[in-house]
């Protein structure tokens, strides 16, 4: 089977005009993703119906013709499957049981239930079936730290501070708390590259509130720890990072350490900077707002230009430096395809 373009990027092939996808591009800004979200009932229901996740995911690359699809789940599956009940209040995003004991975590189970990760793998194979060869598929998991405020606080907080202060003043614990994502995440990955996906991207949503040496131990640490783990099993996996709100050193740190053959670059980061620190490689990936996105018109055309003339003829994916936002007109999306398609 020929490798797509994103395949090509993240394996040291320059591609121009640049693959391209979006960060939540199955999502609410769709009407046809309303109405399979309105049959499935809940967000839970339908990431665990594999069919209806897989419909979803499909949806935009036939709207689009996106470059790569990435399967429709949520990074809290994995706490969900550890036995912490998740839930997803309507306009106030999931809510989980809070961990406020380091006794909660000693009871986590050593096994996840692989009831709550299965429903994903098969979506990824009913996609990768139905997904033209030429299109990239991936998967994905949220990072150990990403996952672990949510699991601490029960919530997303502004700072994530509960998750803070815990491993503040109790690290040793928090580090178990760490580990046991890791190795649950690593099993979960390794089954979505068996299961068909191109790559996998591994979501850092929080890396930005956490100080330099905290940042090197909970974020840039286990992350490389997951990665290990993976490339034991599977050696050649293309995994992208995502160090969300990370500096300019963080961003470089994390792409010296993790060996990944890609890297997201969020909305406020200097791409070209990134580009020159980082040298050739990695693969870097998307950094334009969404909120132009949304905005649409000359200054969409205009964020696009930049971004296009600052990465032609490096190694570059291009997507948005987070996820593409609920009120986001179709035709600002079809707009964004028009005009990278075009150089």
């Amino acid at each position: 089977m020929c490798s797509s373009k994103l395949e090509k990027v993240l394996d040291g092939e320059a591609q121009w005009p640049p693959p391209l996808w979006l960060m939540r591009q199955a999502g609410r800004y769709l009407p046809e993703y309303r109405a399979v979200r309105s049959k499935a009932g809940d967000f839970l229901s339908l990431c665990h119906d594999p069919a209806l996740a897989a419909e979803v995911t499909l949806q935009p690359i036939e709207r689009f013709g996106f470059d790569a699809a990435i399967i429709f789940s949520d990074i809290l599956v994995v706490p969900d499957a550890l036995g912490r009940k998740v839930h997803f209040a309507e306009g106030e995003g999931p809510r989980l049981e809070p961990i406020t004991e380091a006794a909660e975590i000693d009871g986590l189970p050593l096994e996840p239930d692989w009831t709550k990760l299965q429903p994903t793998v098969e979506a990824l194979k009913l996609v990768r079936a139905a997904l033209p060869a030429e299109k990239a598929l991936l998967g994905f998991c949220g990072a150990p730290w990403t996952v672990a405020t949510y699991m601490i606080a029960g919530r997303g907080t502004p700072d994530q501070a509960p998750a803070r202060l815990f491993a503040y003043r109790q690290p040793e614990v928090f580090e178990k708390l760490l580990q046991k994502i890791v190795a649950v995440s690593a099993d979960y990955l390794i089954a979505q590259l068996r299961a068909g996906a191109s790559a996998v991207q591994i979501f850092d949503s929080w890396a930005g509130v956490l100080p330099p040496a905290e940042f090197e131990r909970w974020c840039i640490g286990p992350v490389r720890d997951l990665i290990m783990k993976v490339r034991s099993v599977i050696p050649d996996a293309r995994i992208i990072g995502f160090p969300r709100g990370a500096t300019g050193h963080g961003l470089v740190e994390a792409g010296r350490s993790w060996n990944v053959q890609g890297l997201s670059v969020d909305t406020a980061g200097d791409i070209s900077e990134m580009r020159r620190l980082l040298g050739p490689k990695p693969a870097l990936q998307g950094n334009l707002d969404p909120l132009v996105l949304m905005a649409g018109g000359p200054a969409l055309d205009a964020a696009i230009d930049r971004l296009l003339s600052a990465v032609k003829g490096t190694l570059f994916i291009a997507n948005l430096g987070h996820g593409i936002l609920q009120h986001t007109p179709v035709a600002h999306v079809e707009r964004l395809v028009a005009r990278i398609r075009a150089n």
